[in-house]
């Protein structure tokens, strides 16, 4: 047996000890090895329900959409429809001659202009000059700015931004606010990613994943929102006042943001998924591009995806976590670990997380995946204390 009943029973104890103590309402954990799936399904789909979480709810995933994105953007890289070092510009004129800030709390009229273009490289790697500034709204003019033309820079609310041609249109207004290829900084690759697969694959972006990724995966319960006949298995979703700490409803099943169709399909956070959905996805990964003799992308094209493309002085002063760049790096929509400095980090592990309440990480060295999903938000870039409790129980399970 891969995960020996102790060290499994001590797993369940300490997630359910999160949803006993009233700190979440339910969760959903898996971690699959070497053939092995286990599951733990704990607690209830809202606070003071008595519908309990189940294997096949269905959650907000936020930023584990990234991944998913770059995956689907290597298809085309593949079929040499995009290459990574080409300018976007052809496909997305929008952002030609960009401009980029002196200073990020200068006016947006304070520019110079871009020294070499945005690259499809750059919007995998988060390279491209722009993404969220770590600070809280308001703080520079570009913020205001972004704000202002519903971009999507803050939590995820995917009725809000316009549809992907008038959103391309309104990103192109703004100035960068570092030159392309010197900065890491986090998401809005991700979201022009999306706009740029749709059009080099002359469809919609949600038709792309459906038709290249989630159909050939079997991920039957993986999309932009949840159809009406399903939306009793979408759990309401949960924040902290920013300002009081209290819990309050982020999202409900209900005619909320999930119930209907986006008008922008959001490559960077836009996807609801279950827990055997985004391990299709996973295992997709840690077997070289195949699903079930299906060969969905080569294995030099995951290979590509899950090292560190980042230069020490693209990490510096990132805006993420304090020094956690150290140990870390990025690959395509992926976070990679570079140097291990505790027992849930070896070096190699990759994956991403979700700032509504959910983690994913894979091990190539261990054939381990683990899966976290909850429906309590992150209250800031640092991992609450049931994510990194998860991935030590993760690897402590293992028995060999």
């Amino acid at each position: 047996m891969t995960f020996p009943k102790l060290r499994i029973d001590r797993l369940r104890e300490v997630m359910a000890g999160y949803v006993e103590r009233g700190e979440l309402p339910g969760v959903v954990a898996l971690l699959a090895r070497r053939g092995e799936v286990h599951v733990e399904a704990i607690g209830a789909k809202a606070f003071g329900s008595g519908d309990r979480v189940l294997r096949n709810t269905i959650f907000r995933i936020a930023s584990m959409t990234k991944p998913i994105t770059a995956a689907a953007a290597m298809i085309l890289v593949e079929e040499c429809r995009l290459r990574l070092d080409e300018p976007v510009d052809r496909l997305l004129p929008e952002l030609a001659e960009r401009k980029v800030l002196r200073r990020l709390d200068g006016s947006l009229d304070d520019c110079e202009p871009a020294r070499r273009p945005i690259t499809l490289r750059d919007l995998l790697t988060f390279r491209m000059g722009f993404g969220i500034v770590m600070a809280p709204p308001g703080t520079y003019p570009i913020q205001t700015a972004a704000g202002q033309l519903d971009l999507g820079q803050g939590p995820t609310q995917p009725q809000t931004p316009p549809a992907p041609d008038e959103w391309i249109r309104r990103f192109g207004t703004l100035p960068l606010l570092h030159q392309p290829g010197e900065k890491w900084m986090y998401h809005t690759g991700s979201d022009v990613l999306g706009v740029l697969i749709a059009r080099a694959a002359g469809q919609p972006f949600d038709a792309f994943l459906r038709e290249r990724l989630f159909e050939p995966l079997g991920m039957t319960d993986t999309g932009f929102s949840v159809p009406a006949a399903e939306l009793d298995r979408l759990p309401t979703s949960y924040w902290s006042d920013p300002q009081t700490g209290a819990t309050e409803v982020y999202d409900q099943p209900i005619n909320g943001h999930w119930s209907r169709p986006p008008a922008f399909p959001s490559g960077g956070g836009g996807l609801v998924s279950t827990v055997d959905d985004y391990l299709a996805f996973a295992r997709m990964l840690l077997n070289h591009g195949t699903h079930r003799g299906n060969r969905l992308l080569s294995r030099a094209a995951v290979e590509t995806m899950t090292v560190d493309h980042l230069t020490p002085a693209q990490k510096a002063a990132s805006g993420l976590v304090p020094g956690y760049f150290d140990t870390h790096g990025w690959g395509f929509g992926v976070s990679v670990v570079t140097r291990r400095d505790n027992l849930a980090e070896p070096v190699g592990q990759y994956g991403w997380d979700g700032g509504l309440g959910t983690s994913w990480r894979s091990d190539a060295v261990e054939d381990l995946v683990g899966i976290l999903l909850t429906q309590r938000a992150w209250t800031s870039p640092v991992p609450p204390d049931i994510c990194r409790d998860f991935w030590t129980l993760a690897y402590q399970a293992i028995d060999d």
